[in-house]
C-alpha cells in the first residue's frame, strides 16, 4: 500500500506514518564519533512517540540483580501473586463437592450407566456451585465437550469432572514451577529446574523410599537432562514453563506421587521414564561402559554402546561436536547421546543426530557428506569380509528415501518431511541397522 492509499483511508494514520519514515540524510562524522552502540535505551516514559497512545507497553525489562531493592521487590510481588493464584484452586473437598453436584443435576442415565447432562441442567448446576467452581464450568466448556460428545445435546458428567481435575492439576503444576522462575519471564534455567526436582523428590512416593543419598544428584541430573533434551533442542539453556506443561513430561513425573499400580509394589512401571527403574537403567549403562572406572567415557568405551556397531566415523563426530574433558565424555554429555539414539523417531533426537551428520555446518547433507559416513560402513564390511557395496547405490537409496526439495541437498526439514528419518540416520551411523536394512528382503521383520 502506497502513501496516497493510506491518506485516503485515515488522515491521522498518515501523521504517524510520516513519523515512522526513515531519514535518508547523511550522518556527519561528529555524530558518528559520538554514537555509542552500548548506550542503554531510554525508558519508554522518556520517549515521546504518537504510537504510544494506541500501542500498550507489552514488555517490562526486569531489574538487574545488582539493583537489590527493585529485584527483591519484584520477587516478593511475584511470590504474592502466585500464592493468590494457589488460593483460587479447588482443593479435594471442593472437587468432591463438585462431583456430588454433578450427580444431583444428571439429566438422564443411559443403558450403559453413563450419566448425561444437557445445557439447561448445566445452567442450573452453575447456579448451585460456588464461585470458584463456576470459573471452570463455563458455557465455552460445555460447547467444547458437546462437539466431541456422541450424545445429542448432552455430555457425560465424567467428562466435565475430568476436565476440571486436569485444569486444576495443570494450574497447580504451573504455579509450582513459576515459584522457581527467579527471572519472572516464564522460563526455567537448568539451575532452577534442578532446585525444583530436588524439592519435589520427597513428594514422589515411588522414588523417595528407594533413593540413596549418594544417587540423588544423578537422579536429578538425569531428570533435568531429559527435560532439556526434548524441550530445548536449540540449546538455549532455558525451557518455557508452558512447553513443559504441554509436553506431558510433567504429567509423567507427577505420576510418581501415586502408589504403584502394579501388583508388586516394589517394582514401579518401567514405562515411566522418570521411574527409579528407568533412571537406573540409563545410569547402569553408563557405568558398564566405563571400563577403567574413571567416571568418564573414552571413544573406545562409548563404541560399546547399544549393539556395539556404531561406526567409528560417527563416534568421531560425536566427540568433535560434544563437550568433553580431555577427550572423554561425562555423564551429562552421555545422557544427550543416549536420549538421541534411544528416541531416533523424535524431533529432538533428529536435531542432535543431524548436527553430528552436518560435518561442514552448512545446514544440509550432500553426496560428499554421505560418502564420508559411508566409509564407516565400508570399514565394517571389510572386517566381516562381506561383499562390497557400491556407494552410488547407497547414495541413490538415501536420496530416494528422503526425496529432498533440492535434489543435491538434504536439509533437516527434508528429514522431518520424508517420514523415514529414523531409518535414514540409523543406516548412516550404525552398521547393525545398515545390515538389517540391506537384508530386509530376507528378514522382513527387521525392516
Amino acid at each position: 500500500m502506497d502513501t496516497n492509499a493510506i491518506m485516503e483511508l485515515d488522515p491521522e494514520l498518515v501523521k504517524e506514518f510520516a513519523c515512522l519514515q526513515v531519514s535518508t540524510r547523511e550522518i556527519s562524522a561528529e555524530e558518528l564519533a559520538n554514537f555509542d552502540e552500548n548506550a542503554p535505551l531510554r525508558p519508554r516514559s522518556q520517549v515521546k512517540h504518537p504510537s504510544y497512545k494506541h500501542v500498550p507497553q507489552f514488555f517490562y525489562v526486569p531489574p538487574p540483580p545488582d539493583d537489590k531493592l527493585r529485584y527483591l521487590l519484584r520477587r516478593e510481588a511475584h511470590s504474592l501473586f502466585l500464592q493468590q493464584q494457589s488460593e483460587e484452586l479447588l482443593d479435594n473437598d471442593e472437587l468432591n463437592e463438585l462431583w456430588n453436584k454433578l450427580e444431583q443435576h444428571v439429566t438422564e442415565t443411559t443403558a450403559k450407566k453413563q450419566q448425561l447432562i444437557n445445557y439447561d441442567d448445566y445452567c442450573k448446576l452453575q447456579s448451585a456451585i460456588g464461585k470458584k467452581c463456576r470459573r471452570y464450568l463455563t458455557a465455552r466448556l460445555f460447547a467444547h465437550l458437546l462437539s466431541d460428545s456422541p450424545y445429542l445435546g448432552s455430555v457425560e458428567i465424567i467428562s466435565i469432572f475430568n476436565f476440571t481435575m486436569r485444569k486444576v492439576f495443570l494450574t497447580q503444576c504451573r504455579i509450582g514451577l513459576s515459584f522457581y522462575d527467579e527471572v519472572g519471564q516464564g522460563y526455567l534455567r537448568e539451575f532452577d529446574m534442578e532446585n525444583y526436582i530436588l524439592d519435589i523428590i520427597p513428594t514422589l512416593k515411588q522414588i523417595r523410599d528407594k533413593m540413596q543419598p549418594a544417587f540423588e544428584k544423578f537422579y536429578v541430573c538425569t531428570v533435568v537432562k531429559r527435560f532439556y533434551f526434548f524441550l530445548d533442542h536449540l540449546r538455549t539453556g532455558r525451557i518455557r514453563i508452558t512447553d513443559m506443561l504441554a509436553s506431558g513430561l510433567i504429567n509423567e513425573l507427577m505420576e510418581l506421587r501415586d502408589e504403584p499400580t502394579t501388583t508388586e509394589s516394589s517394582q514401579p512401571s518401567q514405562s515411566n521414564c522418570f521411574s527409579m527403574t528407568a533412571v537406573l537403567a540409563v545410569y547402569g549403562s553408563y557405568l558398564s561402559l566405563d571400563l577403567d572406572h574413571n567416571g568418564l567415557l573414552s571413544k573406545q568405551e562409548l563404541a560399546g554402546y547399544g549393539s556395539g556397531t556404531l561406526t567409528s566415523i560417527f563416534l568421531d563426530r560425536v566427540f568433535e561436536e560434544c563437550h568433553t574433558y580431555d577427550g572423554e565424555m561425562d555423564y551429562k554429555t552421555f545422557l544427550d547421546f543416549a536420549f538421541a539414539l534411544e528416541n531416533r523417531q523424535t524431533s529432538s533426537a533428529m536435531h542432535y543426530i543431524f548436527r553430528m551428520l552436518d560435518v561442514q555446518h552448512t545446514g544440509y547433507l550432500t553426496m560428499q557428506t554421505l560418502q564420508y559416513f559411508f566409509k564407516g560402513i565400508e570399514e565394517q564390511l571389510v572386517v566381516l569380509n562381506a561383499e562390497p557395496i557400491r556407494f552410488e547405490d547407497f547414495n541413490n537409496e538415501i536420496f530416494d528415501m528422503v526425496k529432498p526439495k533440492d535434489p543435491c541437498k538434504i536439509t533437516l526439514q527434508d528429514m522431518h518431511n520424508c517420514g523415514q528419518a529414523e531409518t535414514v540416520v540409523s543406516i548412516l551411523i550404525e552398521f547393525h541397522k545398515f545390515w538389517a536394512y540391506e537384508n530386509r528382503d530376507d528378514n522382513p521383520q527387521h525392516v
